[in-house]
This record gives structure tokens, C-alpha cells and sequence, in this order.
């Protein structure tokens, strides 16, 4: 584990802070809009939880993410190059982000369909960051032949 306190160690903290608080209080929201339906007092909780709290985490987090790509290709890394995965996060992401902006009026007027969208598109790009070794431009190597396996006679 590197546990120093490099530019890149704080950015990726920050980060996945930012994005853990972020799924998790949208995940919270998308159940206090059920709660709202029959009660008077609860009327807005899930739109005001979204606007202050999801829609701020995950703008820190697009903030902090962009400073972490700026400061990993001034440091000679270009993840633009490691492979189509980097190009399908980033497409969700920016899709999560309007539609998570978007989120806090649906919520106002009792439509839950793009809070859920929004905490779906959050599980692809979890998805897409934790198996990104699916999305390689190369096929894997195959294991090398042992030389006992050859396949002319053996000679004594």
C-alpha cells in the first residue's frame, strides 16, 4: 500500500470520498422520496437532500477528477491511452452528471425515474473503474508451450 503523501495519493482520497458520499446520499434520497408520497412533512426532503448534498459530492468529485487527470499527465501518464475504458467512464460519467443535475426538479414533483437512472449509471462507472482490465484494446497473451510438449519423436 503507499501510504505517502503524494498530489496523486491525496487527488484519488478526495476522489473516491467525494463519489462514495455521493452514491451513497443519492441512494438515500431515491428511499426518502418513497417516504414523501403520504405524508405532508416529508414533502421536498429528497430534493433538498439531492441539491445539497448528491449534486455537490458528485460536482467535487468531476472537480477533483479533472485535477487528478491534469496532474497524471504532467506526470508523463495519459489514461487517453490505456485503452477504450477510460473514454466509456468518462462518457458515463458526464451523463451521470446532467442527469444528477437535473434530479432535484424530478424529485420536487414526485418523479423518481432519473434518481434511479442516476444511481444505476453510478454502478456502471463502478462497474467500468473496478473491471477496466475488460475493456483492453489487446488480446491477452496465451501461457507459453512447455518444451516437453513437442510434437516430432524424441530422439535417444
Amino acid at each position: 500500500m503507499n501510504l505517502k503523501l503524494e498530489a496523486v495519493n491525496i487527488l484519488k482520497w478526495i476522489h473516491f470520498l467525494a463519489l462514495a458520499f455521493g452514491g451513497g446520499a443519492a441512494v438515500v434520497a431515491l428511499l426518502l422520496s418513497g417516504f414523501e408520497e403520504g405524508r405532508e412533512d416529508l414533502q421536498g426532503l429528497a430534493a433538498t437532500v439531492w441539491a445539497k448534498v448528491v449534486a455537490w459530492s458528485f460536482r467535487l468529485a468531476l472537480l477533483v477528477g479533472i485535477a487528478l487527470l491534469v496532474v497524471l499527465m504532467q506526470n508523463g501518464q495519459n489514461p487517453f491511452k490505456a485503452g477504450i475504458y477510460f473514454h466509456i467512464k468518462l462518457t458515463l460519467v458526464f451523463v451521470l452528471i446532467g442527469l444528477s443535475e437535473m434530479t432535484p426538479k424530478a424529485l420536487a414533483v414526485g418523479k423518481r425515474g432519473s434518481a434511479l437512472l442516476v444511481v444505476v449509471l453510478f454502478m456502471a462507472v463502478t462497474f467500468t473503474v473496478f473491471n477496466k482490465g475488460l475493456f483492453r484494446r489487446e488480446a491477452p497473451k496465451a501461457p507459453p508451450v512447455p518444451v516437453a510438449a513437442t510434437a516430432g519423436p524424441v530422439a535417444r
